[in-house]
Order: C-alpha cells, then structure tokens, then sequence
C-alpha cells in the first residue's frame, strides 16, 4: 500500500514509466497524445476493445502488460465517459475521476505512473480536482495497525502531462490545500476517543498558527466568566475539561468575517439518557462539525485566501456519572435564554447555543454558518447522500447549495417555521433541549434559531455525512471530511477578495 504520494506536472514528449495511463471517452478511441501513445504499440484498438467490452464509459479499464513500443511496464486504458462540449465535466466528476485513477494505479501495485492529460482540453482547474481526486482517495487511517512482516511501504508517485505545466501547478497547490484540509477533518474524526479527548483536539486545532492562524484557547474558568452554562452542563459529568477554541484568519482588509463554528462532542455516550451499545463506538466522531471546521481554517490558510474568516469550536464530552446534567435540569445560556433538559442526549445544541451567542456579541460576523453532526433523524429524512440546510437567509441558503453542488457535498434545504418552534416550548423554561421524536432534525434548528439575532445564519446538520457514509470514489475510509471542500468553495465564491 503506498504511503507517500508525489503529484507533479509534465509537457511532453513521454519519459519512461512504471505505468502508463490514457483516456478514452465513450464510443471513441484515444485522442491526441494518448492516441499517439496508443498507436505505438500496433495493437488493433477497436479489436481489443470489442474482446474486452471495453466502450469508455467512467470506470472501464483495459489493462495491458508489457506493451510494446513504449517506454512503460504496463498500460492502462480508462474510460472517460461521454463528452459533451456544451457542458464540460464539473470538478466534482474530475475529482471523482482522479480518485479512481487512484483505486486503480494502488490496486496494480504501481510506484509510478504517467497520466497523459494533454490533447483532451482539460483546463489546470480540472487536473487540479483529478490531483485532488488522487490524494483523498490514496488517504489511509491505518496508524494503529501493526505491519505485516512482508507488507510493501512503496510510495506512489505521478507524473500528469499536461499543455500548460506552469498555471496547472498553481491550480493544484489550490486544490490540494483543500484536499489536506479534508485529510485534516478525517484523521480527527478517525481517532480514538481515548487519544483525542478535548484537551488534545484544542492542541492540534491550535497548531494552526503554525499557517499564520492566530488561535485562542478558553478554558472552563473563562468559560464560566462568559456565563456559558450551556455549554458547560455538558461536560460536567466528564473528567475531560471543557474547551473553545477561536480560530482566526484576517487576509480580508476591513470587512466583516464570516464565522464558522463546529459542534466537537470528543464522545457521546449521551449522557444519563445514556445511547444502546450497539454502535456507540461510533460517537468518537461526533465532533465531526468541529474537524471540518479545523479542516477548513487549515485550507484557507494554505492557500492564502484573501478573506476575513472565524473559525471557532467547543470542545465537550458528555459522559453520565454523578456530576452529569439530568433531565429535568434548568441552565442558563450566555444569551441568557433558560433551558430546560429534557434528554441529555441532545447535547450539541447546547453547546452551539453558547457558540453562536459568543460570535454575535464578541466578533460581529457578517454570516455565520454552524456544522454538526446533530440528530440521527437527519440520516433518516436524507440518507447518506445529502446534508440538511437550516437557513434564516434565502440568499445564503443558495449560495451554500451551489457550492454544495459544485464541490459534490450535496445541501438539501429543509423547512423551519413557527408550528416547529411550538415543539420545544417549554413548561418551566423559555426552552426545551428536545422536541421528541417528530421532525427531530427541524426542532433541533428551531433550537439553534432561538440563539441568533438578525446575521444571516445557516445550519448544516452533517450527522448523516460525516462519517460511517458509503464508501465513494474520493474516499474509501470511514470518515469523509465533508464541509471542507463544500465552505471553501463558498468562501471563494462569495467572501473572497477577487
């Protein structure tokens, strides 16, 4: 299994390889240098083609060893699907591409590969997503596995032959400062609970000012002095101590920033209305919204973005014991809204509530947008395909479905409205932490909602696609790091100075 990954870019003519890769599109043989490549050989195309049922269409391959009159041990053919002209290919099906020229070029055992790329008009944006494609899905979380004694550690590297070396590079040192954001989301969300606990996690979040981030950590005294009891009734029952990290990029000049806050849950037994066993393994990753959150202060900083951006997490675990919260318990926010518990397993608003009273009143923002992996119903109302979209913004709303589309991390908005916030009124409170089991993702915004004031506001509920999701061309692991990719296109398209 390759360990470490080398992209790089070429112009031709060929220099021997290892494996040599071209493409195909649908109903045709190779074209320009691929089929010059093709040529060399003297093999009948058509002919081997029709033998193997080989048409072109997106994940097809032929695999020849040894060909002859080339400089490479082995060639392969990829299919490359139908080309239109009027709409050419999105960046996410480039990426996907790239990711199954991954699978493909791991499975072979090849150490290096040439990827002709010139003669099909594919523009450096669209081998930076392929590049990117490689490297989210050559990604593995095997740290903690013992090595066979005959396991190869080869390393992969990849020569793309493209028209234009110089702006495709520049292309991909963007591309891939998102795809090493989404790796930093996935390998948080993969440890162990017993290796990243709250402390740990505000560690690596504030190695980040390592990329120029200025990083500030609130413990639970400053927490408390903040009156962020909401937050806080949520990791009493722990002996990990509470954390809330801001983390800050000002490459914007005078505008307002746009913050990003993740719900980081370390692990979610749920408390005294404690979960079933089975699958509760799983809830190390509830802190999914904060690792994309992370994951995307890491990117933006890579890449230098020209935005004003806020990224700020609280970190919790929520453990049952003598000192948990209860249900039936009263807290008081910072916002000063009270609220009742009514299920200690709907933690994560509480923590978000004091998040976003904190960036409204202290950092002023000019839109917020909140990540987390909140409610199960969520995977049941969508599945594992989409996101669910919370917004008090129609424009906001749009803007984030867009980039949704564009990047492959999908958005499907859903409704919010007042006969939903009746579901969380309370008996003795101004609120209640649950409506019950009815529309669990909407009363869950509907609890968020009660939290902002008139800043554009969006909520992603992340729960059914941040983890345990269907393994995709991009990724083959257990985590996906979605929001990464999905907020830095959003950022690029609508916050970033041109």
């Amino acid at each position: 299994m390759p360990q470490n990954l080398t992209i790089r870019t070429a112009a031709l003519p060929l220099a021997p390889t290892g494996t040599l890769v071209i493409y195909a599109d649908e109903g045709q043989p190779p074209q320009g240098a691929g089929g010059q490549a093709w040529t060399a050989t003297g093999l009948d195309f058509a002919e081997i083609a029709a033998a193997a049922g080989f048409k072109g269409k997106p994940g097809q391959v032929l695999d020849i060893a040894a060909p002859s009159g080339i400089a490479a041990k082995r060639l392969l053919v990829l299919g490359a699907g139908r080309q239109d002209p009027q709409k050419p290919a999105s960046g996410s099906a480039w990426a996907d591409r790239g990711g199954s020229l991954a699978a493909k070029l791991m499975a072979s055992g090849t150490e290096a590969a040439a990827v002709i790329l010139d003669g099909h008009e594919v523009m450096p944006a669209g081998v930076a997503q392929l590049a990117a494609g490689v490297k989210l899905r050559q990604y593995r979380f095997d740290k903690y596995k013992a090595r066979k004694a005959d396991e190869a550690q080869s390393d992969l590297a990849v020569t793309l032959y493209v028209a234009d070396p110089s702006a495709t590079d520049a292309a991909i040192a963007g591309r891939m400062a998102v795809a090493e954001g989404a790796i930093v989301a996935r390998d948080l969300i993969n440890e162990p609970p017993n290796v990243l606990g709250t402390e740990e996690f505000a560690e690596r979040a504030a190695a980040l000012a390592g990329l120029g981030l200025t990083i500030e950590i609130l413990d639970e005294p400053a927490l408390r002095a903040l009156g962020m009891t909401s937050m806080l009734s949520v990791s009493q029952g722990s002996i990990r101590p509470p954390r809330m990290v801001v983390m800050r990029w000002a490459s914007g000049g005078n505008e307002a920033p746009v913050a990003f806050l993740g719900k980081g849950v370390v692990f979610d037994s749920g408390g005294i209305s404690i979960k079933p066993a089975a699958n509760m393994e799983d809830m190390k990753g509830d802190m999914g919204g904060a690792a994309a959150v992370v994951g995307l202060m890491h990117a933006l900083a890579s890449r230098k973005a020209r935005v004003n951006a806020i990224g700020i997490i609280g970190l919790v675990e929520n453990m049952p014991s003598g000192t948990a919260m209860r249900p039936g318990d009263i807290v008081r926010a910072a916002s000063g809204t009270t609220i009742e518990i009514v299920n200690t397993d709907a933690e994560g608003r509480l923590v978000l509530a004091d998040l976003l009273w904190y960036v409204q009143e202290k950092l002023k923002p000019a839109a917020i947008i909140d990540l987390a992996t909140l409610t199960g119903a969520i995977g049941v109302a969508l599945g594992n395909d989409h996101a669910g979209l919370f917004s008090n913004n129609d424009d906001l709303a749009m803007k984030l479905a867009a980039a949704g589309l564009a990047t492959g991390e999908k958005l499907w908005r859903m409704p919010m409205g007042a006969a939903y916030d009746k579901l969380i009124e309370s008996r003795f409170a101004d609120i209640k932490n649950s409506g019950g089991r009815l529309a669990g993702s909407i009363t869950a915004a509907q609890f968020l909602a009660r939290f902002v004031g008139n800043v554009p506001w969006a909520h992603l509920d992340i729960a059914g696609v941040a983890l345990n999701s269907p393994p995709t061309e991009t990724n083959a692991g257990w985590a996906s790091g979605f929001g990464v990719a999905l907020l830095e296109r959003f950022v690029a398209d609508n916050y970033e100075a041109k």
